[in-house]
């Protein structure tokens, strides 16, 4: 067995996309090994963490009184330091398989536009969970590396990533960003969107839970083929009583107009701030998008007839993130070109 085999085999090295909604952690050598909701729940009484990932997401709206289910992630930056720390201690645990004395090179996916205090937070909460160093990524840079786009060549790549708590649109030639703006409007808004109008228009209060199984059945940016139903379960706000009401697509489109609006009028901003050598290039190419929120229905549609440009959804939208990250552990070479000090 020679040294380089025996190295590997002590490499822990891991690559994290610290989502809104979801964490994703890729391991050298070993691929995706954890996909789990970002959310933890505690105990109010004694502050022990009960649940992390899958568990804790199914507490969500359901706890008693002295659990508290909480979403340390808001707006893709960390909003509770210390619960985002555990989250990740238990992550990072997870991983490893409960090995102790890992001391792991981590590398972390980012929202663009986030302050110094927000990256010094990101980067505390991984070295207090033992990382021996610890490099940031700007998510809309890595979501492009991991839907396989040629990001080194001198060529203009758009990319519009869409996750929880923000969306990154970027336009990216040569390595670099060229133009980048992180917006807070994403999944997490759309699921509140539904919420709101269920409220507004029929008097139905549901959770976030439910919101989110209506955006992903029915949710739209633009008119469907054929006409999609679904029952929604909540309680009615003025009887108080649980309730069943059924609505279509065009309604939980007309509820997410707002939000499609929000990331519409972002790809159009991206596109008149680009240099025209690369925007002829992106007119080539098209618009790639990625992320979670690029599963809604006919997104794709509504920005081709928008722009007029090719749209492509990425394979896998929803890992894009962490295999991009997962790529930058063996490409040291890039990742210096890429990490945000």
């Amino acid at each position: 067995m020679n040294l380089r085999s025996l190295f590997s085999l002590f490499s822990s090295d891991l690559a994290i996309d610290l989502g809104t909604a979801n964490t994703l952690v890729f391991a050298k050598g070993k691929g995706i090994i954890v996909n789990e909701p970002s959310i933890v729940a505690l105990n109010k009484i004694n502050g022990d963490v009960e649940a992390v990932g899958k568990e804790a997401k199914e507490m969500l709206g359901r706890t008693p009184g002295n659990i508290v289910a909480i979403r340390p992630m808001k707006d893709g930056v960390i909003a509770d330091f210390k619960v985002t720390e555990r989250m990740l201690n238990y992550f990072i645990h997870k991983a490893h398989g409960r090995k102790m004395l890992v001391h792991p090179r981590i590398i972390i996916g980012v929202p663009s536009e986030i302050t110094q205090v927000e990256k010094r937070a990101v980067v505390d909460s991984a070295y207090h969970a033992k990382a021996s160093e610890v490099y940031l990524v700007e998510q809309a840079m890595v979501a492009a590396i991991g839907a396989g786009m040629p990001i080194t060549e001198p060529s203009g790549n758009m990319v519009v990533d869409i996750g929880g708590g923000t969306t990154d649109v970027a336009v990216i030639s040569l390595s670099g960003i060229v133009y980048s703006r992180s917006l807070r409007v994403a999944g997490n808004e759309m699921d509140d969107a539904i919420m709101q109008y269920m409220k507004r228009k029929h008097s139905l209060l549901i959770g976030e839970t439910t919101a989110e199984k209506v955006k992903m059945a029915l949710g739209s940016a633009f008119p469907l083929d054929k006409p999609l139903t679904m029952d929604i379960k909540g309680r009615h706000m003025i009887e108080g009583v649980p309730k069943t009401v059924t609505i279509d697509d065009t309604e939980i489109r007309e509820a997410l107009a707002e939000c499609v609006a929000a990331i519409m009028n972002a790809i159009r901003v991206a596109l008149e701030r680009t240099p025209p050598e690369l925007s002829a290039d992106i007119s080539d190419r098209g618009i790639v998008i990625t992320g979670g929120g690029a599963l809604l229905k006919n997104l794709d549609k509504r920005i081709r007839h928008e722009t007029g440009l090719p749209v492509i959804v990425a394979e896998n939208p929803l890992t894009s993130v962490v295999m991009g990250t997962g790529k930058m552990l063996t490409e040291f070479r890039l990742l210096r070109r890429i990490a945000i000090e």
